[in-house]
């Protein structure tokens, strides 16, 4: 009698637990959409969307949000370039070619790396890579390949922990099938195993995606946020993200409306990764 009690209140902890997070989503998704789309049809869709010019203290102000668009898509591009390659080689190092000893130095640095909170990394960019870029580059330094490159640098946790647990999960029939065939420890590994694990680092793949669109302190430091179509890596750049931080704290009437839809925006973005990766996932078990 007990148990069943014990049971049913267990159920009906789970039940609230998974209502609260439904719940917790579905007021995001009201307060954005209620405070962003009005603003967006109302200044026009088009108008805010492919705008060029972001200017809330003029008169007229002008809330044009693609230099921002383009520089989240730009400066997630350049982390992609740089983070997935490192990434996904590492985790195949780790998974299939790291000695032992080594590799228990390197799990809980990776995991450590995903830990540290992004101003701390943001920190870092500003006193290690700036000054490198002001000295090869010239300027300030903050620009958007500091960006990258720290981007680069933050989503390769993501990928690594994501990717080598896709790899070590493959069954090991299939390495030793090939290895039976005759084939090289690096062939097998290169042309059986990690084919076989490709939804998985695809999925990590996509995750960091994510984690580089999203990421806003570390980039509000180190990205020089002109509010300015990227058109050189030498030059400063504002994202969805950093745009909502920098001018959040001040706004007012159309300004903060239009903060919000930026916001929609962003979040719009965050879906759209986010069902792919879910697609992925589904067509990865089948």
């Amino acid at each position: 009698m007990k148990t069943k009690k014990l049971d049913g209140f267990m159920k009906g902890v789970f039940f609230v637990s998974a209502l609260t997070s439904v719940l917790a989503i579905v007021l995001i998704c009201i307060f954005i959409f209620a405070g962003g789309v009005p603003f967006m049809v109302e200044y026009g869709v088009l108008d805010f969307l492919f705008g060029q010019k972001w200017a809330p203290s003029n008169t007229p102000a002008s809330f044009g949000i693609l230099p921002m668009i383009m520089g989240s898509l730009a400066v997630t591009l350049g982390a992609i370039i740089v983070g997935v390659p490192i990434g996904i080689l590492t985790s195949i190092f780790m998974a299939e070619f790291c000695p032992v000893w080594l590799h228990k130095i390197l799990k809980p640095a990776v995991n450590l790396m995903a830990a540290i909170p992004s101003i701390v990394y943001g920190f870092f960019a500003l006193q290690a890579i700036v000054p490198i870029m002001r000295h090869l580059v010239g300027g300030t330094g903050m620009n958007m390949l500091t960006a990258i490159l720290l981007l680069g640098i933050m989503i390769l946790p993501t990928i690594i922990g994501l990717s080598e647990s896709s790899i070590r999960a493959v069954p090991r029939s299939y390495y030793t099938g090939s290895m039976a065939l005759g084939a090289t420890h690096e062939r097998s590994v290169m042309k059986v195993v990690v084919p076989a694990a490709k939804s998985g680092i695809i999925s990590s793949v996509i995750l960091g995606i994510g984690r580089a669109i999203g990421e806003t302190m570390a980039v509000v430091l180190i990205a020089g946020n002109q509010p300015i179509m990227p058109e050189s890596l030498t030059l400063g750049v504002r994202t969805l993200t950093t745009n909502i931080v920098l001018e959040m704290a001040y706004a007012s009437g159309s300004h903060r409306e239009a903060l919000i839809a930026t916001a929609v925006v962003l979040f719009v973005f965050i879906l759209i990764i986010n069902g792919t990766f879910l697609i992925i996932k589904k067509k990865g078990a089948r």
